[in-house]
């Protein structure tokens, strides 16, 4: 458990997770620890196993474990606890905002909400991450869609969801330097809108130049998307609900930036 789930992993955690509610009445099942079904769940996401996989030596059993995730879910947790982890990298001065970058990848999806035929996979159902992340990898701004989505409709949402992140010195930061981004995202409002924020641009234009011209900056993020990919939950969506989805997105990101944190 210790090795899913660190001492300062833990401390963050518990910034955020909700309290256990109390029985007035007393009676009923023990409750498990909220470190015990951490470690569950952070299991769940790398392995790739079904809840119900789940092996014994954890303790609570793997429907316990869902319910838990549910109830984490609805109430933020993951979303919270993301940005925690950015605004003790921002104190720290961890964080380069001078260079970032946009991108997406897809994997098939079984069921669920925000599901699409993927364009790129003869048509089967899948779903699309969308992703920013700063100079060095570290993901500032996630989200989910339909395989069928194009990459340029993702832009605005995941610069706007970049959230207000501590900075070693001065006010909290929110907006990149500069953005990256290949040919997906050529189009003349995009470059407007970026421009009206005050984020420089560097996105490659079609029928004129390569995205590979954009390698010596892009390769970051194609490197936190294989990182992502360490989550094996993430190889392919099960999950039927779209916030379940982007909560294992959440988690994943979460571990990459924690690995940053404790270097």
């Amino acid at each position: 458990m210790e090795r899913l789930v660190p001492d300062e992993l833990y401390d963050l955690f518990q910034r955020v997770v909700p309290p256990a509610p109390s029985r007035p009445q007393g009676g009923g099942r023990r409750r498990y620890g909220d470190r015990e079904v951490l470690a569950a769940i952070i299991f769940v996401a790398t392995t790739g196993c079904t809840w119900r996989q789940l092996p014994p030596v954890f303790g609570p059993s793997g429907p316990t474990v869902h319910r838990r995730f549910t109830e984490w879910t609805a109430a933020r947790v993951w979303a919270k606890l993301h940005r925690v982890v950015l605004d003790e990298l921002g104190s720290r001065g961890d964080l380069d905002w001078s260079r970032c970058a946009i991108d997406s990848v897809n994997m098939r999806a079984l069921k669920g909400e925000l599901t699409g035929p993927n364009p790129v996979d003869r048509g089967e159902k899948g779903s699309k991450i969308h992703l920013i992340s700063e100079r060095t990898g570290l993901p500032l701004s996630i989200g989910i869609s339909g395989a069928n989505l194009h990459d340029s409709q993702a832009l605005k949402p995941l610069v706007r969801g970049i959230p207000p992140i501590r900075s070693r010195r001065g006010p909290r930061r929110r907006r990149p330097a500069k953005l990256h981004a290949d040919k997906g995202y050529d189009y003349d409002d995009l470059r407007r809108w970026l421009r009206g924020r005050g984020i420089r641009h560097r996105i490659a234009r079609r029928g004129i130049e390569s995205s590979t011209r954009l390698g010596r900056h892009r390769w970051t993020i194609e490197r936190t998307m294989s990182w992502l990919a360490g989550c094996r939950r993430l190889h392919r969506r099960y999950e039927r609900k779209a916030e379940h989805f982007l909560a294992f997105t959440a988690i994943a990101c979460t571990l990459i930036r924690y690995r940053r944190l404790t270097k």
